[in-house]
């Protein structure tokens, strides 16, 4: 099974089940009497969507944050999850695009991915002595993608911190180069789905 399809089976069952729940609710609320109704309400809100349907665009890095950003320090095994997951979307939304349309070919072969446009040929492969993407660009040249954290501070809330490659020389992330240069949107972690 197409892993596109597999998320869609999963958004579907959400539905169906906050729809079957959002009606059970709405059916038990006049069926009780209302001071019985209290002992079977949550102590929490229940969110009518526990899953975002929005996909969240990473921003450039701001001046400020680009002066202090750094590599993240990982782990190979880190490093090399962060990069597959990465690259196996990438490899996946070229893909549906290929299927698509004939502007776009993508070959992945032993840790490099060529994509074939119209504009030539980009070669996108993982660096991992360097815990680095490299990335050849027909139109803007060689990028070493660094993974950067930002707002993981003492001064940011826990578990809020917001992770991409970036090229540190002008900020920019490997996500934005691509939807720029090749128009394809993805959601470099599968966020969205």
């Amino acid at each position: 099974m197409v892993r596109s399809n597999v998320s869609r089976l999963g958004r579907l069952a959400s539905r169906t089940l906050q729809g079957r729940m959002a009606g059970a609710n709405f059916s038990t609320r006049f069926l009780l009497p209302q001071n019985a109704r209290a002992k079977f309400t949550p102590a929490t809100p229940v969110s009518r969507a526990p899953f975002s349907t929005t996909s969240r665009t990473a921003k450039p890095l701001t001046p400020a944050q680009l002066k202090t950003a750094k590599p993240a320090e990982l782990a190979d095994q880190e490093y090399h999850e962060l990069s597959d997951t990465y690259l196996d979307h990438l490899l996946t939304h070229l893909e549906e695009r290929q299927d698509t349309s004939d502007d776009i070919d993508v070959e992945y072969s032993s840790g490099v991915m060529n994509i074939k446009t119209k504009n030539g040929v980009y070669v996108i492969n993982k660096q991992p002595p360097n815990k680095q993407i490299w990335l050849s660009s027909p139109l803007t040249g060689p990028k070493r993608y660094d993974y950067v954290v930002v707002s993981e501070d003492q001064s940011s809330k826990q578990d809020t911190a917001v992770g991409a490659w970036v090229y540190l020389r002008d900020g920019t992330s490997l996500t934005e180069l691509l939807q720029k240069e090749i128009d394809v949107e993805i959601d470099p972690y599968g966020l969205a789905d």
